[in-house]
């Protein structure tokens, strides 16, 4: 369901694509150290095959998953839920219950990864060397677009927030009220 009770302009709809591709080449990145080879990092292997295949595998697809969840800012399944969800299925949901996820998402996961992108930059913590500098660009060129996770998803839930309540009113108008009981 891609109809929102507003519209959604053309910079949130780009946002809303651009979260999972800015998340993409760290996911790239980490997917050769589930093979043991360290890219250029001299840390070597993580650990068993059994093990690091699929937790590398795991926690690079689900951080694509969470990135995709911020395509509920704006189409209609963050709105009115999804007719298949049990108990609320085809309700209108509540502007918390997708502002209150997406502002800590976004909190979270700006503090966490705003620190990786400043340090790319050469800004705050430095990062163990790499064996060579190649290694090294490639390293910060990965690392570099995943400090704008946070923010984008912030701007995507500050336009949810103002949206939704530009909605609320169109949203009650629209309204029919209920028969009275007879007592």
């Amino acid at each position: 369901m891609t109809t929102t009770a507003f519209p959604v302009p053309r910079w949130a709809e780009r946002v809303a694509h651009l979260i999972p591709l800015v998340l993409l080449p760290q996911c790239l990145w980490r997917l050769p150290f589930a093979f043991g080879f360290d890219m250029g990092s001299g840390t070597g292997s993580i650990g068993s095959l059994w093990i690091s295949v699929p937790y590398v595998f795991g926690l690079s697809l689900l951080t694509e998953a969470f990135a995709l969840l911020s395509f509920g800012l704006i189409r209609g399944w963050g709105e009115v839920a999804p007719n298949w969800v049990p108990l609320v299925g085809g309700r209108r949901l509540h502007p918390a219950v997708a502002l209150v996820p997406a502002t800590l998402g976004g909190l979270g996961a700006t503090l966490l990864f705003g620190p990786f992108t400043l340090g790319a930059l050469g800004i705050g913590f430095a990062f163990d060397p790499a064996d060579n500098a190649a290694w090294d660009l490639l390293f910060r060129i990965c690392v570099l677009p995943v400090g704008l996770w946070g923010p984008l998803v912030l701007a995507l839930t500050v336009h949810y927030s103002v949206r939704r309540r530009a909605s609320a009113p169109a949203a009650n108008a629209n309204r029919v009220a209920a028969p009275a009981r007879p007592r």
